[in-house]
């Protein structure tokens, strides 16, 4: 089994680089992502400092992703929840769970989600996605019947805006698991997400 990995001494890999420590590129970018409908930077942004034009290309699929996609913003956060539950991400998780439960997903379906069980009592949206999501993971592909299903209740855009969403918060989830992010002070509901397995 795989446990989500804090790192040794829960200290992180690539913490916040200090303004005065900055590149002109790395500010600039930094400008750029505040202004924007996030309002802040923070969780997966610190590693991807490292890498500024990268940041910049990945915060804009990340932008349309989170604010315009077409699945709809409590569809696209309980996917992010599924997302971070399979890599074991509690920074991902810390984030989204509060903006997934104030756009109306259940605390016990969060709760099931962060148990590694199938929740009960979801929508029929949310049984689409986490069936989506769960075959995508397992099979690495979707089966005629599921692919169906998906591109019958969200149409072509959103069978990829769907497939793109798991791709991108993956890969935040696997920067922050390398670079060892550390969870926000305050964080509510992501203690039982660090002792489960990955």
């Amino acid at each position: 089994m795989n446990h989500l990995n804090l790192g040794a001494a829960g200290l992180e890999r690539m913490p916040d680089i200090p303004e005065a420590q900055m590149s002109t590129e790395q500010k600039r970018i930094m400008d750029e992502i505040a202004a924007g409908p996030r309002g802040r930077i923070g969780g997966p942004f610190i590693p991807l400092m490292r890498s500024p034009e990268l940041m910049n290309r990945l915060q804009k699929v990340g932008e349309y992703l989170r604010f315009q996609n077409t699945v709809g913003l409590r569809n696209s956060e309980f996917a992010v929840l599924i997302v971070a539950r399979h890599w074991a991400q509690p920074v991902e998780w810390a984030i989204h769970r509060p903006i997934a439960e104030r756009e109306g997903v259940l605390p016990a379906t969060s709760d099931a989600i962060a148990e590694g069980r199938r929740p009960d009592n979801m929508t029929e949206d949310e049984t689409l996605i986490y069936n989506v999501l769960e075959e995508l993971r397992s099979n690495r592909s979707l089966s005629d019947v599921t692919y169906a299903q998906l591109r019958n209740r969200f149409g072509d855009q959103g069978v990829i805006d769907l497939v793109a969403h798991y791709g991108y918060y993956s890969l935040l989830a696997m920067t922050m698991n390398v670079a060892r992010t550390a969870v926000p002070e305050n964080s509510v509901g992501v203690s039982g997400l660090k002792s489960i397995p990955g």
